[in-house]
């Protein structure tokens, strides 16, 4: 079967369907990263995304029903230029495009992904539609010009929790099963913007209690629980829609330990009077250079966002730059000594991508510790 990519610029891109046959509309991103898909696809920072691999070849080592992220897949599309039919791995369950019919995912494959990636890269990321199921070229426009885009809407509250809950995972060893689960030491709160499991059970492994609530959680709501820490999670979309986390972590600054992730950066940052501005196509993939400027180490990092702080926006403010994108020299990371609070705007959880950064947890434990 054959399918299609239309951008809103009217660039087409026509190649094979694999996957689930229908049509979807979403903004159209790339990733750098050269595995972790099943990751990447249950990563809620996708939701309403179309996603283009820039690595050649994926599905090679298939899906398993471990490697997941979320309840479900977000993402809107799956662009690869050639999909592995064959997969070969000892955890393997489904073959990736069996995994996308799963899933009600579309998937586009045999298109010069380099072409739509430097496309991307020059004209920013756009608005598209995929589709497998044959409709014109009319057709398409139409469902398009319908679609809103990411940009002044709140997505969060399509992807986060409808209720509070508990998470008592910590992070399994792959090749003993063994879990890492200490005493639970620390009572945190978790906003759920679109957590990533690793995320939670990072938390769990460094022995927090974890109770996880709804993004629109008030702060009242939180103090209640009486936490030890709050956590701000990554989520998708422009965090200024989502004004009444940022009025809630208001509220909380100088109450209780913070550490946000991603979103959650964001979200911090606006609550300390900052300023958000879209990226021209945003940063993702597992192999982001950030500068951890307390010591000058380079990490590598994972990394998933298309919005970022605008750190004149917080000049006057009391607070310090932490880390520093080497490609752009975009911020990724602040401090804020006198309220107990810190984020970065990358994953340090990775899942997938590389250890780099976990030590942020471990800063997360002394903060609380100390506090």
């Amino acid at each position: 079967m054959k399918a299609v990519l239309l951008l809103e610029d009217g660039s087409v891109f026509r190649g094979i369907s694999f996957g689930a046959t229908g049509t979807r509309c979403g903004e159209v991103v790339f990733n750098t990263a050269m595995t972790g898909y099943q990751e990447i696809l249950t990563d809620p920072s996708y939701n309403e995304q179309i996603i283009t691999m820039t690595y050649p070849l994926i599905g090679n080592y298939g899906t398993n029903s471990e490697d997941w992220e979320s309840r479900k897949i977000f993402a809107r599309g799956f662009i690869v230029k050639e999909n592995c039919d064959y997969p070969s791995n000892w955890r393997n369950k489904d073959s990736l495009s069996d995994y996308l019919v799963k899933n009600k995912v579309v998937g586009l494959e045999g298109i010069d992904t380099r072409k739509l990636v430097r496309h991307i890269r020059t004209a920013g990321a756009m608005r598209g539609v995929i589709s497998s199921e044959g409709l014109t070229m009319a057709e398409l426009k139409k469902k398009l010009a319908r679609y809103p885009g990411l940009v002044g809407r709140d997505i969060v509250k399509s992807v986060s929790t409808k209720k509070a809950y508990k998470w008592d995972k910590g992070v399994v060893d792959v090749l003993t099963d063994v879990e890492l689960k200490p005493a639970k030491k620390y009572k945190v709160v978790a906003f759920d913007f679109g957590v990533k499991l690793n995320i939670l059970r990072l938390l769990r492994s460094h022995g927090c209690d974890v109770h996880v609530v709804p993004a629109s959680t008030s702060a009242a709501d939180v103090m209640r629980r009486k936490p030890d820490g709050v956590f701000l999670s990554n989520g998708p979309g422009d965090p200024a829609p989502v004004s009444y986390a940022v009025d809630t972590v208001k509220k909380l600054l100088g109450k209780v330990p913070i550490f946000g992730i991603c979103l959650g950066h964001q979200i911090l940052s606006l609550a300390l009077g900052g300023e958000t501005y879209k990226l021209k196509f945003g940063h993702r993939g597992a192999n982001h250079p950030v500068k951890n400027l307390d010591n000058s180490e380079i990490e590598i990092t994972s990394q998933n966002h298309g919005f970022c702080v605008d750190m004149d926006s917080l000049k006057d403010k009391d607070l310090e730059l932490t880390h520093l994108n080497l490609n752009d020299r975009t911020v990724e990371g602040i401090r804020c000594k006198g309220l107990n609070a810190f984020s970065v705007q990358y994953h340090p959880e990775a899942s997938p991508g590389p250890h780099d950064a976990a030590y942020l947890f471990d800063e997360f434990t002394r903060l609380m510790d100390k506090s």
